[in-house]
């Protein structure tokens, strides 16, 4: 904002610089009335010229920083819709796991309860065997 400030203030003291100018030039020369004001006629449409130029040229440089600026928004915006799909790919790989390792786990306890009544069967019967 200090930029915009500067450049808005050096405009103003361009142009107050054309004035004071356009003055002393009219205090000092030796020209008739006429001569003079054609002078000061050209020199204001001159002043007026360049300040049109710098306009535009200022129009230009912020369309540049606007388009720039669309420029970063699109880019961080597909950046984050990139990061928002591979969290969800994260998110649904880590539940396919858990589920995965839910199944491992549930068909170990099943198999440990199968082997301990086997095993338990096994050693019923052997000490029925035994008496």
């Amino acid at each position: 904002m200090a930029d915009n400030e500067n450049g808005v203030s050096g405009f103003g003291w361009f142009l107050a610089g054309l004035g004071v100018g356009a003055l002393l030039g009219v205090l000092y020369a030796p020209k008739a009335g006429k001569e003079t004001r054609e002078d000061i006629a050209n020199t204001a449409r001159e002043a007026k010229e360049k300040a049109a130029d710098l306009v535009e040229r200022g129009k230009e440089q912020i369309g540049d920083y606007v388009d720039k600026g669309k420029e970063y928004v699109d880019r961080g915006k597909e950046y984050y819709e990139r990061g928002r799909t591979q969290w969800s790919q994260y998110v649904e790989r880590g539940k396919d796991f858990v589920g995965d390792q839910q199944d491992k786990v549930s068909a170990a306890v099943e198999a440990g309860k199968q082997a301990y009544q086997t095993t338990k069967q096994g050693s019923a019967s052997s000490s029925d065997s035994n008496i």
